[in-house]
This record gives C-alpha cells, structure tokens and sequence, in this order.
C-alpha cells in the first residue's frame, strides 16, 4: 500500500502538477510567478519546462542584476552548450548586465551568455578573480556596443585585455579599473589613445601606475568624473596637466602623496566646473 501511494504521489506531481500550474501560471503577474520558482526544485523544474510561460514577458528585457548570486556560474554555460534558442531569443533586447561578485563565472561563463545579448551596452563583472583575458576577448567579439565597463577587482585580466577593450569600444564613455594589480602603463595608454570619449574613469588603488602614465589622462576632453585614490607616484606638474579636462565635475585624489598646493592651484584654476574634490 505505501508503495502504491508513493506512486501515485510520483505520478500526481509529474502529471497533474505540470497541468495545473500551466494553467494558473498564464494568469498570475510576474512577481508571483518568480517566487514560485523558490518554492520547490521539482516546481522549479515544471515551471521552465514551458518556455510560453516566460517567452512573452522577457522577450523585451532590458537589464539583468545577478549582483552576488554566488551559483550563478553554472547556469550561465547552458544555453551555449545545449543550444537554448529560446533562451537566446529572449536576451536580444539585452542592454545591462550586472555579474559583480559573482565568483563562479569563469571566461566559459561571459562566452556563453554574450553571444546571446549582441545589444549589450553596460557590463559590470566586479570582484572576479576567475575571469582572464579569454573572456574579455569573447567580450568584445560578441558585443560591440559598450559605453560602460566595469571590471574592478579582477585581479586575472592583464594589459591585452586593456587593448582589446580600447580596440573595440573608441565610444566608451564609464570604464572601471580599481584595482586591477596586473594593469601596467602600456595597458593605460591603449585606452588613453583610443577611447577619447570617455567621460569616467576609475584607477582607484593602481599604486604602481608612473607618473608618466597619468600624464595622457589630459587627452580626454570629455572626461567628467576621474577616481586617482593611492596614485603615489602622480606629480604635481602631471596634475596640471590633467587639469586641462576642463569638464572635471569629481576628482578623487586621496592618498596622492606627490601632490602639494601647486598642484591643487592649478585644479582649482583650470576646472571651473568642478563640484567634488577629495
């Protein structure tokens, strides 16, 4: 008798479960629809197993915030390896995506969900320690829209990243690189050189970045907001000179040891738009 009501019970969540909550499902708003998928692993699994649930409400989809889902990594590699259409169709209209402390996602991961998102314009993937160079290359040859990137923390990506960025992204407008340890001068300047529009930049805690590096920073006219926090080595007659990014509006320059008041005069004269200095 047990193992006839273990089986009929097998047999009511394969069968009646999947039927009845196909019906439901297509009536409920979205945020109750989502916290279904929490409920059960088996209720998780009906539930995507009828991608016409889904398919119409996200088909549009405009940003994704995965901020510190520390599992995500896996998933992010199924659609590519089993061909997910669907799943590809529904992140064409894809212009956000926040991977930031998502520990998991190796360069597999980045290949994987941005050959699906070709309209991709800002990608943030802080704190990765996994991905190097491999993924930024998948990057920039699948999407070749970005005007903002963040890669703070990834301690991995070196200065070819830096020239595959600047190689493909001229319009790049916010670029984030705290400290990123491997990033040298040769890998600043490639973005210096190229990506003129820039209007934000973040060298927070790049201590061992030469003066002669923050020099060139003075060729982004359109710069607005500049993040300089540890620069140890920045002077102040370099400092001068990047006070020719007459736009200035934020400039972080905390822990600049070089700096004296001559340096400071020249900011305070030259950057007349100036709202925040640290």
């Amino acid at each position: 008798m047990e193992a006839e009501a273990e089986a009929e019970e097998l047999a009511w969540r394969r069968e009646t479960i999947p039927k009845v909550m196909k019906l439901v499902c297509t009536r409920l708003p979205q945020r109750d629809l989502v916290s279904l998928l929490l409920v059960s692993p088996w209720l998780h699994r009906t539930l995507v197993s009828y991608p016409s649930l889904w398919q119409p409400r996200y088909r549009q989809v405009k940003k994704i915030d995965f901020e510190f889902a520390q599992d995500i990594g896996q998933a992010l590699g199924v659609p590519q390896e089993r061909g997910n259409h669907r799943y590809s169709e529904s992140l064409k209209s894809l212009e956000t995506l926040n991977l930031n402390g998502c520990q998991k996602i190796s360069y597999k991961g980045i290949a994987a969900v941005t050959s699906c998102c070709p309209n991709l314009k800002v990608f943030s993937i802080y704190w990765n320690v996994q991905v190097t160079d491999i993924g930024i290359k998948h990057l920039v040859e699948n999407c070749r829209h970005l005007v903002d990137l963040n890669l703070s923390g990834c301690k991995n990506i070196t200065d070819k990243s830096l020239e595959l960025v600047a190689d493909s992204y001229n319009e790049l407008e916010s670029l984030n690189l705290t400290r990123r340890v491997k990033l040298t001068d040769i890998g600043l300047r490639h973005i210096l050189f190229k990506c003129s529009a820039l209007q934000s930049l973040n060298l927070y805690a790049l201590s061992s970045l030469t003066d002669n590096a923050y020099n060139n920073i003075s060729s982004l006219s359109h710069l607005k907001y500049l993040d300089l926090c540890g620069a140890q080595n920045l002077s102040d007659d370099t400092l001068s000179c990047i006070a020719k990014c007459r736009k200035l509006v934020a400039l972080n320059l905390t822990w600049c040891v070089r700096i004296t008041d001559k340096g400071v005069i020249a900011v305070a004269e030259s950057c007349a738009s100036l709202e925040f200095l640290r």
